[in-house]
């Protein structure tokens, strides 16, 4: 609905005032029209049961309700506006659906990148790893923008760590899960540059079809083809790819940090003795959800057909790719949980050493949430307590919060 009012009000499409300020009241008082997921090749269907809310048809939320969109209308004290010549078109006709999902895709993958920073890096002191990849020496010989961003963060965060430095000479060269961090993390914030590069021009764009100007004092009519979704399609399909990257790489890691022959800490990361499975089952559930976003990482775009007749016979499939890189997004946020937990209670380990500047503060905070675990017990509420963290950004501000407290007092990073 952002999406359509910020094209519409632009004056190219052709309607009037009011449909746009009845658009933005519905969004200020909390009038959210309900659409079927599925049945989009780029628009028609989500804008479509929006029209149709707007005219006092359909259905929509309002009040934790799902109403008749009439009586939805109602309630937020909004009346029904009847459409005016071209304006139920208009509201079909660009490129909504793909721009406002995806921009919600890559908005959750931004937040997701700093966050496998942070479990990579906790991961790599748990696991006794070499930091010297990550010298800015190295990264100059490949400035990938992405990749001396993330190598710089890694320093930042392991700023200080006492356990790596009692361990500095442990191993020459780690696993590429650990030595590859900044490549991978920095090809996903490269990729995730371009993909908001493309979401931020198109969010401010007119794709409607035709679009109207006048010239002269006369109303001239452009129909173009500003309403296919490929560019924007083709940028989601690769930020699920990226999203993929993160996944698996963080799977990676989670079932290194619990098999004890490559990580040389206790058995499934429970005191020595005991006869608890600890953390055995959680990569299991890490590995099946990466294999889903390995599937969600398959391009959309791809499976263009014939629609219309003959005469959309190209679409961009790019509502299936912007729900592919949304749903991707969700299940990283659980996969860098279960990395999180288990790279904790690895962590744990190796107390009285200390993690370092950033990675310190995220275990502080989850331990504040989860428990070391001496002992089998539920393990779904402890992953869903380090998602939440994730997902309400309360991990992150914490670790945020470290860096900049860290650099303050004047400590290199």
């Amino acid at each position: 609905m952002a999406t359509m009012l910020a094209a519409l009000a632009q004056g190219r499409s052709g309607v009037g005032v009011a449909l746009v300020q009845r658009l933005a009241a519905m969004l200020n008082r909390g009038v959210t029209p309900w659409a079927p997921s599925q049945g989009s090749v780029g628009y028609l269907t989500a804008t479509a049961h929006i029209g149709l809310v707007l005219f006092g048809r359909g259905r929509a939320w309002y009040g934790g309700q799902l109403l008749d969109g009439a009586e939805a209308l109602r309630r937020a004290g909004l009346d029904v506006v009847e459409p005016g010549p071209r304006e139920g078109h208009a509201l079909i006709s660009g490129t909504y659906e793909i721009t406002g999902i995806g921009a919600l895709a890559a908005h959750a993958a931004r937040a997701l990148i700093d966050v496998a920073d942070v479990a990579g890096a906790l991961s790599l002191e748990a696991l006794r790893g070499n930091q010297r990849g990550f010298d800015p020496r190295v990264q100059v010989m490949r400035p990938h923008p992405g990749q001396v961003a993330t190598a710089a963060r890694l320093r930042a965060l392991l700023e200080g760590s006492e356990i790596l430095a009692a361990n500095r000479d442990h191993r020459l060269q780690d696993a590429l899960s650990l030595r590859s961090i900044p490549q991978v993390h920095g090809a996903v914030r490269d990729a995730l540059a371009y993909v908001e590069g493309v979401i931020e021009i198109e969010i401010n764009a007119v794709t409607d079809n035709p679009v109207f100007m006048i010239e002269d004092e006369e109303l001239v009519a452009l129909p173009n083809g500003n309403g296919h979704g490929a560019p924007t399609a083709l940028a989601l399909d690769v930020l699920a790819i990226a999203i993929a990257e993160l996944s698996t790489m963080s799977q990676a890691r989670s079932d290194r940090l619990t098999n004890q022959h490559l990580s040389e800490l206790p058995a499934f990361l429970v005191p020595d003795g005991s006869a608890a499975s600890g953390f055995m089952i959680p990569p299991y559930a890490a590995a099946a959800i990466a294999a889903e976003n390995r599937a969600l990482a398959a391009p959309a775009t791809v499976h263009t057909v014939s629609t219309s007749a003959g005469q959309e016979d190209h679409v961009s499939m790019g509502t299936t790719a912007a729900i592919q890189a949304r749903t991707a997004a969700h299940n990283a946020t659980g996969i860098l949980a279960i990395e999180l937990l288990c790279a904790t209670q690895a962590a744990d380990f190796h107390a009285p050493l200390r993690p370092g500047a950033g990675t310190r503060a995220a275990h502080a905070v989850i331990r504040r949430a989860v428990a070391f675990r001496d002992s089998d017990r539920e393990m779904a509420p402890d992953i869903e307590a380090v998602r939440v963290l994730i997902a309400d950004g309360a991990l992150a501000g914490e670790v945020a919060r470290a860096l900049a407290e860290n650099q303050d007092q004047g400590r290199p990073l």
